[in-house]
């Protein structure tokens, strides 16, 4: 965990089960904060998600997503709409099943090749296409649109502030292993 910043200290399964739980925590709570558009919300789950792969690592980056998926199928209404289960099947459902590889390609590139903030920007928006490609391709199962449609549904709304979401997690790095583990 939290393998791309400088560590004086190996950290504990305790430890790292923590910072798991706040990530997978944060990202529901990122989930409430929304603005209501169709067929996708915009929410600052995806800032979450940068963050839990550029603190924790791609391995417990993904485990903190997958953990949140897990919450939602057992039918807690832990997505944007509180819908629960029902998210699975509905049009957000491959940005959902998406945060975990997005979560995890983030977490892989900061610990390999992201030393300055730049590239952890880099790692960040790579991370962001990963979520798009699985979210258009759940959009276009889910709700029947052709690849422009989706694109313009799903991609096109939040481009921008997606890009402008790596780069405030990229900016938020050292910070937020503070929060997590001070030394």
């Amino acid at each position: 965990m939290l393998y791309a910043l400088p560590r004086r200290t190996e950290f504990t399964l305790t430890q790292r089960l923590l910072a798991i739980i706040a990530l997978t925590a944060l990202t529901a709570v990122a989930a409430r904060i929304s603005i209501p558009l169709e067929p996708v919300p915009f929410t600052f789950q995806v800032l979450a998600v940068l963050l839990a792969g550029m603190l924790l690592g791609a391995r417990d980056a993904a485990l903190s997503q997958l953990a949140y998926v897990g919450l939602i199928s057992l039918n807690l209404p832990l997505d944007a709409r509180a819908l629960g289960a029902a998210a699975l099947v509905g049009p957000t459902v491959g940005y959902l099943y998406g945060f975990i590889p997005m979560a995890f390609v983030t977490g892989w590139l900061v610990e390999r090749f992201a030393q300055e903030t730049w590239q952890r920007w880099l790692a960040g928006a790579a991370g962001v296409v990963v979520l798009y490609v699985c979210g258009v391709g759940g959009l276009m199962i889910s709700t029947g649109m052709d690849l422009n449609a989706a694109w313009a549904a799903g991609v096109a709304p939040f481009i921008v502030f997606d890009l402008v979401k790596a780069a405030l997690a990229a900016s938020l790095l050292y910070a937020g292993r503070r929060l997590l583990l001070p030394d």
